[in-house]
């Protein structure tokens, strides 16, 4: 069991993405065997390109902002209280073109490798 007083999760920046990022709430170093909590932030202009994940599903919950989120051949337009699932294999990629922080918290199973199944999806 791990309680994290709020602040102390370090956020770092997220790879191939631009004014994002990350913190990791609860994860496998926390004894979480199923499942990892992650907080993410895009600021003004920031986005995440459009990518995939072959094996893993995200269910989403918008904390904060108003931003595009693009899955599959669709883009929604979310706010604070919005709830967002992606399920396995699916593009998907998000733009924040508003003028405060967009914040999300993501759920997504545990994966020993989760670097691995990150894939970017120009072609799709």
């Amino acid at each position: 069991m791990a309680v994290k007083p709020a602040g102390t999760v370090k956020p770092q920046r997220v790879d191939r993405a631009v004014k994002t990022q990350i913190e990791w709430l609860v994860d496998r170093h926390d004894g979480a065997p199923n499942f990892e909590m992650r907080r993410f932030t895009i600021k003004p202009g920031g986005s995440i390109p459009k990518h995939y994940h072959p094996d893993v599903e995200h269910e989403q919950y918008v904390l904060k902002g108003r931003y595009k989120v693009g899955i599959g051949d669709e883009v929604h337009v979310v706010k604070a209280g919005d709830s967002i699932y992606i399920p396995k294999g699916t593009p998907h990629w998000y733009r924040n073109t508003g003028r405060g922080n967009a914040e999300f918290i993501c759920i997504v199973p545990k994966k020993e490798q989760y670097d691995s199944i990150y894939v970017e999806a120009e072609s799709c």
